[in-house]
């Protein structure tokens, strides 16, 4: 494991296609286990086997993110960010950085016709249902955090379905045109298979 520390992350000007999360009441279990996943914040690490294998996939992520993020210290700062908050969740990096490019096209400061804000797109109600009232959805951690969050949540309610997760994320659950369209970035813009140092593939893991 390796750990990294670097500045804040900019944006880049594109369309987007943002949705919006559905509120839903939580039970008490819930909210207090998803209020606990949202209010640790360590510093972020690349979660690797060895610091070369961080390396490696952290400037084959930042050559693929440039044209958004020209700034090398913001591109690397996020992506550790993102690598992190996704493992901590149990989700594919990877998939993480395409919902992102969906949802906002890599823009801090994006916010959509619902008001949903951020990176990850995160609607406001999250902060005062799990959250804490100083917790800023423009932050970069903050925002990473509660969107890798809420959707490990809608995939624990889809039992592991990730096209209906990324359909309740995205609020046009049972429509296939997010999910899918999520999914063709992913494989398209930032599938990657791990390396070791010596340039052998170790298979498609992050």
């Amino acid at each position: 494991m390796l750990g990294l520390s670097w500045a804040l992350a900019a944006a880049a000007p594109s369309s987007v296609h943002a949705g919006a999360q559905a509120y839903e009441p939580l039970s008490a279990s819930v909210q207090a286990a998803l209020h606990k996943s949202v209010s640790d914040l360590a510093t972020p690490f690349l979660a690797f086997d060895t610091e070369g294998e961080a390396r490696l996939w952290l400037t084959a992520m930042s050559k693929r993110l440039a044209q958004r993020m020209p700034d090398r210290l913001q591109r690397e700062e996020f992506l550790v960010t993102v690598h992190y908050e996704a493992k901590r969740a149990g989700l594919d990096p990877q998939m993480v950085l395409a919902l992102i490019q969906v949802e906002s096209n890599f823009r801090k400061y994006a916010v959509s016709r619902a008001g949903a804000r951020g990176y990850m797109q995160v609607m406001p109600f999250w902060v005062k249902l799990i959250g804490d009232k100083d917790h800023n959805l423009f932050h970069l951690r903050i925002n990473l955090r509660y969107g890798c969050v809420i959707l490990r949540h809608y995939l624990d309610i889809e039992r592991g379905d990730l096209y209906r997760a990324l359909g309740r994320y995205n609020g046009s659950l049972g429509k296939p045109e997010y999910p899918s369209l999520v999914v063709r970035v992913w494989q398209r813009d930032w599938n990657y298979a791990t390396r070791t140092v010596d340039g052998a593939r170790t298979g498609s893991r992050s």
